[in-house]
């Protein structure tokens, strides 16, 4: 059985459509009916969208902390100037 490693094309996924693509998967496998080897395949493709939302996740978090990070340091140069 040849497993699915993450597709090039996953790398293009936005967020919104990595976590669309992942509830469906969620659904398809809860739902069942599926042989042990579709089962597993789903699974792994969650796991690589799984993946991918955190990676949006986690660039969306550093954003936000350097984001914070330059607004206490403006705060910090305005507090000294007075």
């Amino acid at each position: 059985m040849a497993t699915k490693t993450a597709q090039p094309a996953d790398e293009a996924l936005g967020y919104e459509q990595a976590r669309d693509e992942l509830i469906d998967v969620v659904r398809r496998l809860e739902a069942g009916g599926t042989s042990l080897e579709e089962s597993l395949a789903l699974w792994e493709r969650g796991e690589e969208l799984a993946k991918v939302c955190r990676r949006w996740l986690d660039g969306a978090r550093a954003r936000l902390d350097a984001a914070l990070a330059e607004e206490a340091g403006d705060d910090e140069e305005a507090e000294g100037e007075e």
